[in-house]
Parts: C-alpha cells; structure tokens; sequence
C-alpha cells in the first residue's frame, strides 16, 4: 500500500514537475543564477589564477597573434616544400631577427626623431588651431557659442590640471605597481619566442588534444566549435594586421608625396588606430589635420586629398580582398559591439570586442540548436 502510494506520489511530481519544460527551464536558470552568486562570492579563491594571468598572460596574446600570423607560412613550407616543421620555424625566425635588427637600426631612430620633435612642436601646432578657430567665432552672432566653447577649454584645463597633480601626487605610492608593469613586460619579451616556438610547433594538434577531454558523444560538435572559433579568430587577426599595415604603407607613401612633415611617424599611427574598426582611420586623421592646418591651406586640402585616396582604396580594394566578409557581422551590430566593449574595458574592449562577439556568437549558436533538439519545442 505504501509503495503504491509511493509510486502515485512520484507520478504525480514527475508529471506536473519533472516532465514540464518551463518549469524545468526555470530550475536551470535559477541554478546557473546561483552558480554565479557563488562564484562572485569566492571570488578571492580566483585572486592567484587573476596574478598568474596577469604574468603569463601577456607573451601568450602576443605569441597567439603572432603565431595566427606566421602559421600558414609554416603550413604552407611544410606542405609545398616538404620542410621539416622545426626547420621552417628557426628559418622564420632568423628572417624576424634581422628584420627586427634592421627596423631598429634604420626605422626606429626616424621615427623617435619625428615623435620627440612632433611632442615639442604639438602645443604650438594645437595653440594656433584654437586661435584661429576662436578668430572665426568672434562674429557677434557666434557669441553664445564663443562662451560655450571658452567654458569648455575652462574645464578641460582644469580637469587636466588636476589629473596632472594627482598622477604627480601619487607617483611615488604607485612605483611599485610601475615596476611590476615594466617586470611583466620583460617576461613576456623573454618567454614570448618560447610560447611562439612551441605553438607553431604542437599548434595544429591542440584541437585533437582538447577534444578528447569532452564525452565521445558530443566530440564532433566540440571539433567542429573548435575548429569555427580558430577560423573566425585568426581571419579576423589576419585581416585587421593585414589591413593596419597597407594602411600605414598607403598613409605613409601618400604623406610623403605632398611633403607632409612626420610622414612616417603619422603613417605607422594610423596602421594602429586602424586596428580600432570604422574610428581608427578618422582618429589617426586629427594630428594630420592639425599639423597641415597649421603649416599651410594647400598643404591640408592635400592632406585630406590622401585621407581621401586611403580610405577609397582601403575600402574598395585592401578590405575586401583581405577581410571579404567572414565575419558576417552587420554595421549596427559591430557599432553596439564597438560601444558596449569600449564602456566596458575601454581600448582593450575596442579592439578585442569583435572576435569576443564571434566566439560567443558561435557558441550560442550551437548551444541554441542543441536546445532545439533535445527540447522540442521548434518542431
């Protein structure tokens, strides 16, 4: 009788409980939530895992990029020459070396140069713009806005007056966070070619590797998310390095042509706020904009007229050869993305928060078509 009633009980739980999908949906949710108080709770037993990737972290982004970079060259002098793999990758890096060596005895001093005189030079270049912007503004009928502009200059001063003296204030409290900065840097000079040696090296058979972790059952779904997130994270490597640095080339070249003065340095600037999707190109283009102003009208109108050459280049020729459309991101999307990341982690969101979004975009994919499957609501 007792088992029977037993039997009515667990019936009665597992059809109005256990065999609804809602409320089962709302179970794992609420235990996820949980998960999650928890683990902000503990977070102090994460604090070591936080200080080990803060020092390893470093030299293992910059040997990922660098390795997204140099491993189809590999592959490719495997599989076309028949090169022994360790081979090819000391031959790689001899030609880095002496590239780098090159750079540093013939690039880096020009380019030192023209940032020390371009720092010295700035504050004029930046006082003259003012003057004669505030010149065009002494019209009676821009008065309102000559005020609104002389409060704004006002409160920039004096915002970074007082940023200045607190950062002066607090050097000597924060040399120790300085060093550690500097320390970490080192390290990852020194132990980046290492982490780059063994990833060209073993890289292709980390997916395997990792797979094998995961039950027999699911490891084709695991290889196939693997093997989408390493295509989408190194096209987007590749083509926004490979992007950056035509642009430097075309802003450089063209800077040179009109004689704009710091040529180089302003070219290489732009290659890197490049990085910086749709903002980087128009960022790169204010220094450019002042100096040219200043110096000469001509020489701006030909300033703009690279501006103008670079981006129709840029956008007709380097970006869809390189990038294409892999990515298969709309522009309103990447702009919230842009946003969201840069109020989230500032420029390192900026830059990063694009393949984030790919990589999360691809698990939720295929987590939402599992859900599809086992639920059964979309049939």
């Amino acid at each position: 009788m007792a088992d029977r009633k037993q039997t009515k009980e667990q019936s009665w739980f597992f059809k109005w409980f256990l065999n609804q999908k809602l409320p089962v949906i709302l179970l794992n949710v609420f235990l996820i939530l949980l998960i999650i108080l928890l683990a902000t709770k503990l977070a102090w037993l994460l604090e070591p895992i936080q200080q080990l990737m803060l020092i390893v972290g470093l030299p293992i982004i910059i040997a990922a990029v660098l390795y997204y970079l140099i491993n189809p060259l590999i592959d490719w002098l495997e599989h076309r020459w028949h090169l022994n793999r360790v081979l090819s990758i000391t031959l790689i890096f001899i030609v880095i070396v002496a590239l780098l060596a090159w750079g540093v005895a013939t690039i880096i001093p020009i380019i030192q140069s023209q940032t020390t005189s371009l720092i010295k030079q700035w504050p004029s270049y930046w006082a003259n713009i003012q003057k004669q912007t505030m010149s065009w503004f002494n019209d009676p009928s821009f008065k309102s806005l000559q005020k609104q502009l002389d409060d704004i200059n006002t409160d920039m001063l004096s915002n970074l007056s007082g940023k200045v003296n607190k950062m002066l204030t607090s050097t000597v409290t924060h040399i120790g966070t300085a060093v550690g900065v500097v320390t970490n840097i080192v390290i990852a000079i020194v132990t980046m070619p290492f982490i780059l040696f063994f990833m060209l090296k073993d890289g292709h058979r980390l997916k395997g590797y990792l797979v094998k972790f995961f039950p027999v059952r699911i490891r084709e779904t695991t290889s196939q998310v693997l093997e989408e997130i390493n295509g989408q994270v190194s096209q987007y490597i590749r083509g926004q390095l490979t992007v950056a640095f035509w642009v430097a080339v075309m802003f450089t070249i063209g800077y040179w042509i009109v004689g704009m003065k710091y040529g180089l340095t302003l070219g290489i600037l732009a290659g890197l706020l490049n990085l910086i999707p749709y903002l980087g190109s128009f960022l790169a283009l204010v220094p450019s904009v002042v100096i040219a102003a200043f110096i000469s009208p001509i020489l701006l109108i030909k300033v703009l007229l690279v501006f103008a050459v670079e981006q129709t280049l840029e956008g007709r020729v380097v970006s869809p050869l390189v990038l294409g459309s892999k990515m298969s991101m709309y522009p309103v999307t990447t702009i919230i993305v842009l946003l969201a990341s840069g109020k989230l982690f500032g420029l390192v969101g900026v830059i990063v928060g694009i393949p984030v979004y790919a990589i999360i975009k691809i698990l939720v994919t295929h987590l939402f078509e599992w859900f599809k499957k086992v639920s059964g609501l979309y049939e």
